[in-house]
């Protein structure tokens, strides 16, 4: 059976564990940036269906990851969050832009 996608780091032994054997390869910078961009979408589509908390904690690891392959802490992700939301808002208000005109 073949894969070949990012996988969290403990599922080579998850499999192994259920006595299969892995073929894994450890990726390198710019393949590993690739990866977790399809990964982001294939977790987005994942909740898409499910709408599953377990899956927005999925997207969530992957943005956490994106975040540190680009060279950022959690905590000036957290700081840009924060800022943004601080000058445009968050969503809690549901508004939805119908358009506008000049």
């Amino acid at each position: 059976m073949e894969f070949n996608k990012l996988v969290r780091d403990k599922i080579p032994q998850m499999i192994e564990a259920q006595g299969e054997k892995p073929v894994i390869r450890i990726l390198g910078d710019e393949e590993y940036h690739a990866a977790l961009e399809q990964k982001l979408l294939e977790e987005a589509a994942e909740y898409r269906e499910s709408h599953g908390l377990s899956e927005l904690a999925d997207i969530l690891e992957v943005v956490f990851a994106l975040c540190e392959a680009d060279g950022h802490t959690l905590e000036e992700l957290d700081a840009a969050r924060r800022e943004k939301r601080e000058i445009r808002g968050g969503f809690a208000e549901r508004v939805f832009l119908v358009s506008k005109s000049t």
